[in-house]
């Protein structure tokens, strides 16, 4: 088994892409599940207003008594919202209201450190923390990086996907200048992978030479069997756990810890 990190407190680990539609959710809910099995206490954090990450877990976002919103607020406790949505696994849900957040917080001093300080109190009781940013570079994602020791940048293997991954570094090198200078990228996770395609083929291995990041392997393949995790509320690695996409999160989840 790879080295457990940090014996004091959890290492936080920010899963974001400001470009919607890059798996970013299912890698958040499936390597949360993976560094479980292999024995780490993990929080997961919903910062996206559409709590796609909290509806996928089999938590109705619309029947929580409160939820992050309520905590970057001031409203109530972090503690008084984390749910446990599998063994070795607890959430901290999102809802609508998170869509209000950032103006809320825009007046305040510090905004940027709220999540680092509401998040610091729990920090002792789990081994990692995935931070689920909304597909924005607002105050919400500066938040997460400013709290995170590191971040994973999931990317599909298309053209498209990066330009999203040059402007998200572009603010990954302001926020290590001002917020944070101890965030490090820990590697591109490509995702949707179909190795059938020269495309994506050609593109996998451009991205890690273009940025000079790490790129995070295996590739996650394109299978339908994510898409049917969310529906009884669990990761992929429930409901599928010898299919190529669960091996596969096992794998990363691994490279991961050997990268920490």
């Amino acid at each position: 088994m790879p080295p457990r990190p940090r014996a004091k407190g959890a290492t936080i680990l920010a899963v974001a892409n400001q470009k919607g539609g890059v798996a970013k959710t299912t890698s958040v809910a499936s390597l949360g599940a993976a560094f479980a099995e292999l024995g780490n206490r993990v929080l997961l954090v919903d910062l996206d207003p559409q709590a796609c990450l909290t509806y996928s877990l089999g938590i109705d976002p619309d029947q929580v008594a409160a939820a992050i919103h309520e905590v970057l607020t001031g409203a109530t406790g972090l503690t008084e919202i984390i749910q446990e949505c599998g063994p070795g696994v607890d959430l901290v849900p999102s809802s609508i209201e998170l869509a209000g957040t950032e103006s809320v917080l825009l007046g305040r001093p510090g905004r940027e450190y709220i999540l680092q300080e509401v998040l610091a109190p729990v920090l002792p009781a789990y081994d990692i923390v995935l931070l689920d940013c909304s597909p924005s570079l607002g105050v919400l994602t500066l938040n997460a990086l400013t709290a995170a020791h590191g971040l994973i940048i999931p990317m599909p293997c298309e053209m498209l996907g990066h330009r999203g991954v040059g402007q998200l570094l572009d603010t990954v090198r302001d926020v290590k200048r001002i917020l944070n200078k101890k965030l490090t990228v820990v590697g591109v996770l490509p995702t949707m992978y179909d190795g059938r395609s020269v495309h994506q083929r050609d593109v996998l291995a451009d991205v890690g030479e273009r940025y000079g990041l790490p790129v995070l392997s295996p590739p996650i393949p394109r299978t339908v069997r994510f898409a049917e995790a969310p529906a009884v509320g669990r990761s992929i690695l429930d409901t599928a756990r010898n299919s190529k996409g669960a091996q596969a999160y096992r794998a990363v989840a691994k490279d991961i810890l050997t990268r920490l």
